[in-house]
Parts: C-alpha cells; sequence; structure tokens
C-alpha cells in the first residue's frame, strides 16, 4: 500500500519554521510531505497533482 498523503497531526503540537518562526498552535494541522507545497510547511494538496508516492510497499 503506497501512502501519498500529508502527514496528520493531532493534539496541539506546535510548529517551528527553520528559521525559528512558530505558527499558530491548532488541534489538527496537515504538514507537507512531497515538497510541493505552496503553503509550506502545510499541505496544500499539491502532492495528488503531481503523483507523489513515498515509495514504501
Amino acid at each position: 500500500m503506497e501512502v501519498s498523503g500529508p502527514l496528520w497531526v493531532r493534539g496541539g503540537v506546535p510548529v517551528v519554521s527553520a528559521d525559528g518562526y512558530e505558527y499558530e498552535v491548532r488541534n489538527r494541522v496537515t504538514l507537507c510531505r512531497c515538497g510541493s507545497s505552496e503553503n509550506k510547511p502545510f499541505c496544500d494538496g499539491s502532492h495528488a497533482s503531481i503523483g507523489f508516492t513515498d515509495g514504501l510497499d
């Protein structure tokens, strides 16, 4: 089974960018895995249009 979607994170986990920017803490977020999101670090659905798969079976 291939998994191609984002990482779904629950529970108010803080998200901090590489430059130290702290995003608003939310109960649920989806984080980009494909690298093509225009809203990084969050998923914008780009994985579907580029055909991203993680290669795991």
